[in-house]
């Protein structure tokens, strides 16, 4: 009889698993579909970037303040207030991410700000980057 060897090396580990957001059903088994690994954690630090403070029920400390500040005129360190309330963001509540950069291309012209995040994620070798384009709405 001959020994079967499986290369669980091609299968992909399972580290982290969030729901995902779009409450999308399972076509087959009509379950919520699930994000791992790295889509799991850059949802995550897409949702923090993009919740107020105190818009969590019962964690208020939860989130970032960038919506206050794109409404700030451009002036010369609104990108480091950007970047430093980006950086302080991730490093207190998303464990499974190390922030490397933050970039922040400013469009005072058309009411932009374009950030790309480039973080790390834990037990995944490769970097990750997040672009994420904010603009005011008036």
């Amino acid at each position: 009889m001959a020994q079967q060897f499986f290369d669980n090396t091609s299968r992909q580990e399972e580290v982290y698993s969030d729901i995902d957001l779009a409450f999308l059903s399972h076509p087959i088994t009509g379950k919520l579909t699930r994000k791992i690994n790295r889509q799991a954690v850059r949802q995550s630090v897409k949702n923090l970037i993009l919740t107020n403070h105190y818009e969590r029920p019962f964690k208020p400390e939860i989130g970032c303040t960038i919506r206050g500040l794109l409404f700030e005129n451009f002036r010369p360190g609104l990108k480091e207030d950007i970047a430093r309330t980006i950086q302080e963001t991730i490093e207190n509540h998303e464990p499974r991410a190390k922030l490397i950069q933050v970039q922040i291309d400013e469009k005072p012209d058309d009411h932009v700000i374009a950030i790309s995040i480039v973080f790390s994620i834990i037990n995944i070798a490769e970097p990750e980057t997040l672009d994420l384009l904010l603009e005011r709405v008036r």
